[in-house]
């Protein structure tokens, strides 16, 4: 029953995309990310105030699983600053990669729900697909104050 709900989560964040589209202005950071197992793509774009994201969305085609969890992953990381991004992500990483709970202080919202892809091994790219852009996005950022 509970996985019941799960697959209706995850179908639901595939379907009805949430925080997708384009965002506008200079300010903005984009990041064009393919998966290189199975061709998913995703644009990312993110705008910072100071360690803030305060905006994030995304455009993109791919399979269920990478799309539901690329709106999953705007929801969590929109207006939070960068250290609480950094410690969702490592958290959601564990999750899929060793099927490990996230600790009691971080909160994965509808992205738990994606837990069973940890055995799914050749599924474990397309979860991680939104989550390695943002790595790629935040690498630029941080090279560009340095």
């Amino acid at each position: 029953m509970l996985n019941d709900l799960y697959r209706k989560v995850v179908m639901d964040h595939a379907k009805f995309k949430r925080n997708y589209g384009k965002l506008e202005g200079e300010e903005v950071q984009r990041v064009f990310y393919k998966n290189p197992t199975c061709g998913d793509v995703i644009t990312l774009y993110l705008k910072l105030e100071g360690e803030v994201l305060t905006s994030v969305s995304f455009e993109g085609e791919g399979c269920s699983i990478s799309m539901a969890s690329s709106s999953m992953m705007t929801e969590l990381i929109h207006h939070k600053d960068l250290r609480t991004v950094s410690i969702i992500r490592g958290e959601f990483e564990q999750l899929i990669r060793e099927g490990k709970q996230p600790n009691d202080h971080v909160d994965l919202g509808d992205a738990l729900s994606l837990d069973g892809v940890h055995k799914l091994r050749a599924r474990h790219n397309c979860a991680l697909m939104a989550w390695q852009a943002l790595d790629k996005a935040l690498h630029d950022v941080e090279s560009y104050k340095s």
